[in-house]
This record gives structure tokens, C-alpha cells and sequence, in this order.
């Protein structure tokens, strides 16, 4: 076995590398560390960030579920007066269902485009509903102001109207249909 070569320094040499190692810590410089932040839906370097975004950065709140229970309902809160919406309760949707059935308790608007690619199977269903109804083409301009002034915004769109004249629900496709005036099956 050998033996471990050690050398002997003097005091001065040992002083000098202590004071070499303090003037280099003095000046020590890594890499740049880079941090990123997501302020509005994407992350973003914040070395690259302007004044606006740092502004919104300080001024942001962090969520507190405390205050979140705090809420009271306020005026805006409530239906306006030009919703006529209805809440259609689960004791009244079994009415509803044979309400939309029969020809003398309701109508139907069904809204409709000649190049309309889901209009034909919705046609074809509302054929078979025992129900009054008429066609509105909203490719023509009187159609399509029909549509605007019952916001109706896509096609095909079925708007179902009790015998009151009272609009009680809308589908925009076959599906949709199916549940409005096919009665649930009740299961024991």
C-alpha cells in the first residue's frame, strides 16, 4: 500500500488562496435563470414583459373561496323583463310532452336553409309530429328577419310553441326532437 503524497505548504501560499477565492466569489456570474408567468391564457417570458402586462401582473387577485361565499344575487343577477323564458318544472314536463303531441294545444316553427346539410333528417322528423306547423326559409330576407327577431342563430332550428303561443322549447336536431316530443318511458 502506498502512502498518501502530501505537501506542505507554508502560511502565506494558504493566505494567498484564501484571498484569490474571495475575489473571485466577489465576482460570480451564472446563466440567467428564465422565468415564465401565464397572466391572460399563455405563458409568457416575464424578462420580456411590457408595462401594461407588469401593471395587470400587480394588480391581479388571487382567488379566495372565503369571499366567493360572500356573493349576494344583485339586480343583474335577475331575469330582465324581455326574457320569456320559461322554467319548465319536472311536474309540468310530462304536460309538456303530450302538449307537444297534439295538433289543437301547439305549433311549431322550423327554420331552414336550401344548402343546409342537417335540414333534411329534421324536415323528414318534424313530417311525422301530429302538430301544426310551418317552414320558415331563412335564406330569404323575410326568413332571415323571422330568424333575427327570435334569435334564432343556426340551422336547422325547431322552435315548439305551447296553445298559447307561449315558445316551450327549441332542438336543432333530430335528437334534440326525440326528446322534446317523445314521451320518457318511465322505468320501475
Amino acid at each position: 500500500m502506498e502512502a498518501a503524497v502530501t505537501t506542505k505548504r507554508t502560511l502565506a501560499e494558504i493566505d494567498a488562496d484564501i484571498t484569490a477565492t474571495k475575489e473571485a466569489l466577489k465576482n460570480v456570474h451564472g446563466s440567467e435563470t428564465e422565468v415564465y408567468a401565464r397572466i391572460v391564457g399563455y405563458y409568457r417570458a416575464v424578462r420580456n414583459w411590457n408595462k401594461g402586462k407588469r401593471e395587470e401582473y400587480d394588480h391581479r387577485k388571487m382567488f379566495n373561496i372565503a369571499d366567493s361565499r360572500e356573493y349576494t344575487i344583485s339586480e343583474a343577477d335577475s331575469a330582465c323583463e324581455c326574457s320569456k323564458a320559461e322554467l319548465i318544472t319536472p311536474a309540468a314536463a310530462e304536460s309538456v310532452s303530450s302538449e307537444n303531441t297534439s295538433s289543437e294545444n301547439g305549433s311549431y316553427e322550423f327554420f331552414a336553409r336550401r344548402t343546409c346539410p342537417n335540414c333534411p333528417p329534421v324536415k323528414s322528423y318534424m313530417a311525422n309530429v301530429q302538430m301544426t306547423g310551418r317552414t320558415i326559409d331563412v335564406d330569404t330576407e323575410a326568413g332571415l328577419a323571422e330568424a333575427a327577431k327570435k334569435g334564432v342563430f343556426a340551422a336547422p332550428t325547431v322552435i315548439v310553441y305551447n296553445g298559447s303561443g307561449t315558445e316551450i322549447a327549441r332542438g336543432h336536431n333530430v335528437e334534440e326532437l326525440a326528446a322534446i316530443f317523445e314521451p320518457v318511458a318511465a322505468e320501475a
